[in-house]
C-alpha cells in the first residue's frame, strides 16, 4: 500500500515515522521541507503538492494543526481534492472540528474515495512507538480496508462509528486531559505550600484514586521544570474550545469549561500562544512565590513499553 503523510509536526512526524520504519512505501510533505529531509534519507519520497501525493497514494494522512490548515492543504491550489481518485482513503489524523471534518468527507466520497477522521491520543511519546490509541470514525468497510495501517500507527484503534464520531470523542478526552492538569498544578502547588515533599507528593497520587495518564506522565516534567510535553497553549485552547462549543450546540450548560478557557487564555497572554501547556503552572508560582520543582524527574517523556502490534478494541454491550 502506498501511503502519503502530510504534516510532519509534533505528532505526525512521529506518526510517519511507525509507517517508515514498518516498511510501507512512503511519501511525505510539509511546508518545512527541512523537517522532511530524515524521512527523504531514510527512503520516503517527497510530494511536491498535495494533490501530486493524492494522486500517487491509496491512503492519504494529513495532521496538521487546525481545521483551516487542513482545509487549506484539502481545497487550496494543488489541494488533495484534486488529486482524489477512486478507492483511495484520506484519514486525518489532527483534532479538529466534526462539522468541517464531515464536509470534507462528503466531497472526498463524491470523488469516489473514502474519508477517516481518525485522531490520536496518549502524548508524542506513545506516538513514537507506536503505541498510541486511535479513534476511528468511518463506515465499517472503510475501517477493515484501512485496519493494517491503523494498527501500525497505533496499539489500540476504535471504531467509533460515523465520520465525525472520533473528532467528537477526541476533544472530550482533551478536555478532561487539560482538566487533569489543572487539578494536577493546584494539588503540587497546595501540597508544596503545605511543607509536603514533592517526590513523595507525586507518588501518593500516583498510587491512590486521584491518579490519572495526565498525572504519571506530565507531573513529572513539571517536577523536572522542562515543562516539555510537546503540547502548546494554543492547541489546548483549539480543543478544549472545540468541547465547549460541542456542549453550547446540545444545550448543556457547562459550568468549569469556561474557567478552563479563562485560564488557558490568561497563560497564553503571560508566556504566548506557543508556551508548553505545562507551563500553565506557572501562573501558581507566580501567585505564590514556590518553586514547583523536584530533583529525579524526567525532562521529556519517553515510551518505555516496546512496540507492539495494534489491535481493534471492541465495544462491550
Amino acid at each position: 500500500m502506498r501511503i502519503g503523510f502530510i504534516g510532519l509536526g509534533n505528532v505526525g512526524g512521529k506518526l510517519a515515522g511507525s509507517i517508515l520504519r514498518n516498511g510501507f512505501d512512503l511519501s511525505v510533505r510539509d511546508l518545512d521541507k527541512s523537517i522532511a529531509q530524515p524521512f527523504l534519507d531514510a527512503g520516503a519520497k517527497w510530494a511536491d503538492t498535495p494533490a501530486e501525493m493524492a494522486a500517487n497514494v491509496d491512503y492519504l494522512i494529513t495532521c496538521l494543526p487546525s481545521p483551516a490548515a487542513c482545509a487549506a492543504v484539502m481545497e487550496g491550489k494543488d489541494g488533495i481534492l484534486e488529486g482524489i481518485h477512486p478507492g483511495m482513503i484520506w484519514a486525518e489524523m489532527s483534532t479538529t472540528d466534526a462539522d468541517e471534518v464531515k464536509r470534507m468527507a462528503a466531497i472526498v466520497d463524491a470523488k469516489g474515495g473514502h474519508a477517516i477522521d481518525c485522531p490520536v491520543s496518549g502524548g508524542c511519546h506513545r506516538a513514537a512507538t507506536g503505541n498510541i490509541s486511535i479513534f476511528a470514525g468511518c463506515d465499517r468497510e472503510t475501517f477493515e480496508k484501512a485496519l493494517p495501517v491503523l494498527t501500525t500507527l497505533g496499539r489500540r484503534v476504535l471504531h467509533t462509528g460515523d465520520v465525525g464520531s472520533a473528532s467528537i470523542l477526541k476533544v472530550m478526552t482533551n478536555y478532561l486531559a487539560t482538566a487533569n492538569l489543572l487539578t494536577c498544578c493546584e494539588a503540587l502547588v497546595t501540597m508544596k505550600a503545605a511543607g509536603l515533599d514533592l517526590a513523595t507528593t507525586y507518588e501518593a497520587i500516583a498510587i491512590s484514586s486521584g491518579t490519572s495518564f495526565v498525572h504519571e506522565t506530565e507531573s513529572q516534567v513539571i517536577l523536572n521544570g522542562s515543562r516539555d510535553i510537546n503540547f502548546t497553549m494554543d492547541l489546548v485552547l483549539k480543543d478544549i474550545g472545540l468541547f465547549h462549543k460541542i456542549a453550547e450546540d446540545n444545550n448543556v450548560p457547562l459550568e468549569i469549561s469556561p474557567l478552563m478557557i479563562n485560564i488557558f487564555k490568561d497563560g497564553m497572554k503571560r508566556y504566548g500562544d506557543r508556551a508548553q501547556s505545562d507551563d500553565i503552572i506557572r501562573r501558581l508560582e507566580e501567585a505564590t512565590g514556590l518553586d514547583i520543582t523536584a530533583p529525579g524527574f524526567p525532562p521529556e517523556m519517553l515510551d518505555d513499553e516496546p512496540e507492539e502490534q495494534g489491535y481493534e478494541v471492541v465495544v462491550k454491550r
